[in-house]
């Protein structure tokens, strides 16, 4: 690993994605690779990749497709990766315009003087319509270019190998550690501010954005508020849906706040009765992994890669049934012993968790490989 240039792609980013990449460059850093950050300015101000070792240069990569943008992102690809020893590029726009750059969606006998290019999967395709089908050409420009793919979730491999992945392997994303939240009155002032002093409080961490399946859980929080009493509903983020839900949460009046974008999760954590995913689609989101670590009772979709990650620590119901969805967590509220097995059993289920170290660890053998090296 010492001495490896390696050039990560990314595009715009305001979550997951780039916390892991900026985990990910300090760990190779760490391990003295030179690291070279390309992606959305935005993205770089959010996360400081500089400050984490790399070596940033711009490349504007949009969250959709962009023809005109598109182009002008694959030729400054090509001519920033040109001296790297590997490309690592998150995400399937990244991973198809950065297979496009590097002239690697071409038969593997007629690639010369290029770099092996890593693709890491983080999301599903749920868009339909031309995007849908656009992005549907990325995944096989992908599963054609890459010299190893690495996706989230055991769906997402599967449908590499299907479209004829060379090499396709789990990828690690473990959420970065945060620190313990305090308990007893630092937790009791925070449900008072939050209004939840006589009555459970659901917490919801999550971008107000189409793949949480947040009109899900608003239909379930119309049969927790008939419970008596109703349970404080907290929904922390922001969002290109928040405008929508709260209209609908006054005039349906839904025992639901809508907290924005918070940095006291870890004591949200720690006060909630219950913690709640309702994703349509999730890879190994940080989340989960956030409620598992605060041993705190979860109820979630069974979607992408939950099942693998909660084992026996949550109640996973069906995605896009709301009235599951509504009994499963009144479950957790009307039966303390069921909470207390899956606070237990959330606390346990932390310790299996992939680490940042494990995460380069992986990382390491898969440059090596990729390069023909040995790690």
């Amino acid at each position: 690993m010492s001495g490896l240039r390696v050039a990560i792609v990314l595009a715009t980013s305001a979550g997951g994605v780039g916390g892991h990449v900026r985990s990910v460059v300090a760990g190779l850093v760490e391990r003295g690779a030179h690291v070279a950050v390309l992606g959305p300015a935005s993205t770089d101000e959010l996360f400081g990749f500089a400050a984490a070792g790399a070596r940033f240069a711009p490349v504007e990569i949009a969250d959709r497709p962009h023809p005109v943008g598109d182009a002008h992102a694959i030729a400054r690809i090509r001519r920033l990766t040109r001296d790297a020893d590997v490309v690592h590029a998150h995400g399937l726009r990244a991973g198809g315009l950065a297979a496009l750059a590097l002239a690697r969606a071409v038969p593997a006998p007629l690639r010369t003087g290029v770099p092996p290019l890593v693709v890491t999967l983080h999301n599903a395709v749920i868009a339909g319509g031309m995007i849908g089908a656009a992005y549907a050409t990325l995944e096989r420009v992908v599963a054609r270019g890459a010299t190893e793919v690495l996706g989230v979730s055991p769906d997402l491999e599967e449908r590499m190998r299907s479209l004829g992945a060379a090499s396709v392997g789990r990828a690690l994303v473990p959420a970065p550690p945060r620190r313990l939240a305090e308990n007893g009155v630092a937790r009791s002032k925070l449900r008072a501010d939050l209004g939840a002093v006589d009555r459970p409080l659901v917490v919801v961490v999550a971008r107000l954005a189409e793949q949480k399946g947040l009109p899900l859980l608003l239909d379930a929080s119309a049969g927790w508020a008939r419970r008596t009493p109703p349970p404080l509903v907290a929904v922390a983020g922001d969002g290109p849906l928040e405008e929508s839900l709260r209209a609908r949460i006054e005039s349906e009046n839904l025992p639901v706040r809508l907290l924005g974008r918070r940095s006291d999760v870890p004591e949200l954590l720690s006060a909630a009765d219950v913690a709640v995913v309702s994703s349509v689609w999730e890879g190994q989101p940080l989340i989960v992994q956030e409620v598992l670590r605060a041993g705190r009772p979860l109820v979630a979709t069974e979607v992408g890669g939950i099942p693998g990650m909660v084992g026996e620590a949550a109640l996973l119901v069906p995605s896009g049934d709301a009235a599951a969805l509504e009994a499963a967590v009144l479950r957790v509220l009307n039966e303390p012993d069921l909470a207390e097995r899956l606070a237990s059993a959330a606390a346990e289920q932390a310790l299996r968790l992939p680490t940042e170290e494990d995460a380069i660890d992986q990382l390491t053998s898969c440059y090596a490989r990729a390069t023909g090296t040995t790690s």
